[in-house]
């Protein structure tokens, strides 16, 4: 398995609000910090396999920084501090317990498609970003 030196996010491919993020993500990461992998993909599979983390979290984004894998609200919250001001501010929520982060978390991955569509296919890339991305 090949190794990799910056944090992975991994996402649904499939949902809009998840697209959205990715490319909310890319327009503020300016020190190209992060790599994106499709939580379909089967780089994802094995990547989350070595971390022996399942990739059955179809409704959270996972990342992995620094060997540990971060899922649901404090996946976001580890995302957001990498982003600056005022971005990483939103880390102060951590005090807010983990269960009614994740609570509320989960309220929005149930109703994301609902919400804001699903695509047909997964997008693996954003146009003058595809070398972000692991496939």
């Amino acid at each position: 398995m090949k190794e990799y030196n910056k944090p992975i996010i991994f996402f649904d491919g499939y949902c809009n609000l998840c697209s959205a993020s990715v490319k909310f993500i890319l327009k503020r990461d300016k020190s190209n910090r992060f790599l994106f992998s499709s939580l379909q993909s089967d780089a994802a599979k094995e990547l989350l396999l070595q971390y022996h983390t399942k990739n059955n979290l179809g409704n959270s984004v996972l990342f992995l920084d620094r060997n540990k894998v971060y899922a649901k609200s404090d996946a976001a919250l580890e995302i957001m501090a990498y982003l600056g001001f005022p971005y990483r501010q939103l880390r102060i929520l951590k005090v807010i317990p983990k269960v009614l982060r994740d609570n509320l978390y989960d309220f929005v991955a149930k109703n994301r498609f609902n919400w804001f569509g699903k695509k047909e296919f997964c997008e693996m890339s954003q146009e003058n970003y595809s070398d972000r991305f692991i496939q």
